[in-house]
Parts: structure tokens; C-alpha cells; sequence
């Protein structure tokens, strides 16, 4: 894995092996952040970053100068790993916090430009995480959110669906709250 923009452009991230991740690709994060940076100016912009792993997609969007970054993973392993390299890159803006992603959205405060949610491709929650990042107006207005799941799922039928992007057997579903 690798930053591909931004004031740490071409940091290579190597991450632990014992880490329970699937980390998103560099072709899919590219073409994320290609789709993100035509909509937003990071400066400007709140992220959360659901099911961090490595923390890849949070080390992007600090590297391009996002204006708060908040990551959230279950394990400590990845917990600990996002911290440790986020202080090495100088990412004061990224807070990693070591919580269950359903827990947190019941209680998080705060609104967001941006949501990212890259769950296991196994878990039942998709049609949750959804619903609570709806419900709770964790969004800021013309906000986004993000879902990554394998291509055997179909969430289009969920409300404030925009469009899919697929990836190979990945496919990212963006959903606008506008």
C-alpha cells in the first residue's frame, strides 16, 4: 500500500501481517479520491473513516490536507498500527479511536462531509451502517457517504443511492445527502 497524493505522496504503508484487513487497493482508493477531489476541497472537509484496518483510507485523506480525519476500528492491532503511523507521518489531524463501528455511530455527535465505510465482506451490518449514518444526520449537508462491499451484494435499493463504481469483485456505493 501506498499514499498516492498529497504532502506524503508515495509513503509505501507496511502494515503488520496478523492485521484481520482487506485493505483497499491503490487502483480503487485512486479512482476514489479522483471521484472525491472533483466534489470536495479536503480543507474544507470533516472525514470518518468506518472500519480503518491500516488506516488507508485515513492516511489519504490527511495527506491531502483534510480538515479532521476520525478512524474507527474494533481491533486493537489496527487501533494501535494507525496511531503509531500517524504519528510518524505527522497527521495531527487524525484521531483513531478503538470502538465497535455500530456503538459509535449510536452515539457519535458529530456531522461529516464524508463517510467511508469499508466493512467485512462477511458482516450483516451494510443495510445498519447505513440506516444509522441516515438516521443520526451524520452527514452535513451535500455530505457523502461511502459504502465498500463485494459485487455479490446490491445496496441501490437504499435510500439517498447516487451511483456504484465496481472494482473488480469490489464495488463502492455512494449515497449523497443533499
Amino acid at each position: 500500500m501506498r499514499i498516492i497524493s498529497g504532502t506524503k505522496k508515495g509513503h509505501i504503508i507496511k502494515a503488520p501481517n496478523n492485521l484481520p484487513t482487506r485493505p483497499t487497493t491503490d487502483r480503487s482508493k485512486e479512482s476514489l479520491f479522483n471521484i472525491l477531489g472533483n466534489w470536495y476541497d479536503f480543507e474544507d472537509c470533516d472525514i470518518l473513516d468506518l472500519y480503518g484496518g491500516t488506516g488507508n483510507i485515513s492516511y489519504e485523506f490527511a495527506s491531502r490536507g483534510a480538515r479532521s480525519v476520525i478512524c474507527i476500528d474494533r481491533f486493537k492491532g489496527c487501533t494501535d498500527f494507525i496511531y503509531s503511523e500517524s504519528q510518524k507521518l505527522g497527521f495531527g489531524q487524525l484521531q483513531v479511536y478503538r470502538d465497535d463501528v455500530i456503538g459509535f455511530l449510536k452515539k457519535c455527535p458529530e456531522q461529516f462531509e464524508i463517510i467511508f465505510a469499508d466493512p467485512p465482506f462477511a458482516t450483516k451490518d451494510y443495510e445498519l451502517i447505513h440506516e444509522l449514518v441516515f438516521s443520526r444526520n451524520l452527514l452535513k449537508e451535500n455530505g457523502t457517504f461511502i459504502m465498500e462491499h463485494h459485487s455479490v451484494h446490491d445496496f441501490s435499493g437504499l435510500p439517498h443511492f447516487s451511483e456504484a463504481r465496481h472494482y473488480g469483485q469490489n464495488v463502492m456505493s455512494f449515497y449523497d445527502f443533499s
